[in-house]
């Protein structure tokens, strides 16, 4: 795992949008390198990875990056919001990825939340896991992480090998989201998300925090043991995991000097 702390959110942007374009394009997971219609991309929500996005946006612009042709697949979506709600995460990737990425609706894939019942939702999870599969797999996987150490809506005691599926959210989680809808009533209480096994499925995982109420959660997931009760721990267990941090979020790392040694290279 590789550990970049910078200076500031923006700087976060910048560093994870190389991160994220190096294992796009690098050529390791492809013998002759992908064509932009093989490139496949996981995204994230939440406030954490918009710089990204920009700064993905400015990439294309200048040249570096073609995601008109790619696949975009979410790491989750809430369970029972109406087709269109504008706080249903396939909304909020139309307009914060779809949009200046230029990445074509029709390849954006996001978990059917839409059913009401457990049985249909079970099925759409699956075929979920058929879909990323059948897209060649994920290249690189964009993260954040929640204050308790979730990643995608992997709460503490998700099981390490788990796939997409039904998970319930914790009051914490629907707490901090509450910020998105009109009350905390309004946040639903399920989703569907990506499982921790599937997450780690992704050839390259980008991780970017910032602030210092991610601080906690970002000292476990890198340094503490690896355990269900800190999903975002099993960055540890993947070949090719990158953490990209500010000076806030990073302040709870007991091995920074070593940190930065390494990302000064040879």
């Amino acid at each position: 795992m590789q550990v970049l702390v910078v200076a500031d959110a923006d700087a976060v942007a910048r560093r994870a949008c190389f991160e994220v374009i190096e294992g796009l394009t690098g050529g390791a997971h492809r013998a002759n390198g992908p064509a932009s219609e093989d490139l496949v991309l996981g995204l994230a929500t939440g406030s954490s990875p918009l710089g990204l996005y920009r700064e993905l946006a400015l990439a294309q612009d200048a040249g570096r990056i073609d995601f008109s042709a790619a696949h975009g697949f979410a790491l989750d979506e809430y369970v029972g919001l109406p087709a269109g709600h504008p706080q249903s995460y396939r909304e909020v990737l139309l307009r914060e990825v779809c949009g200046p990425l230029r990445l074509a609706p029709e390849r954006l894939h996001v978990p059917d939340g839409s059913h009401t019942d457990e049985e249909s939702l079970i099925v759409a999870a699956a075929a979920y896991e058929r879909a990323i599969t059948q897209a060649g797999g994920v290249d690189v996987q964009i993260l954040g992480i929640g204050v308790n150490g979730h990643l995608g809506f992997n709460e503490p005691g998700s099981s390490l090998a788990s796939r997409t599926r039904v998970k319930r959210l914790t009051a914490r989680t629907r707490s901090d989201n509450a910020r998105f809808f009109d009350s905390l009533d309004d946040v639903p209480t399920h989703c569907v998300t990506q499982g921790l096994g599937t997450v780690l499925d992704a050839r390259r995982l980008v991780l970017v925090a910032t602030g210092s109420t991610k601080a906690e959660a970002v000292s476990a997931a890198l340094e503490g043991p690896l355990t269900a009760s800190c999903p975002g721990s099993v960055l540890q267990w993947h070949p090719d995991a990158v953490a990209v941090l500010d000076e806030a979020a990073a302040v709870g790392l007991r091995n920074r000097p070593y940190y930065d040694d390494s990302a000064a290279g040879l």
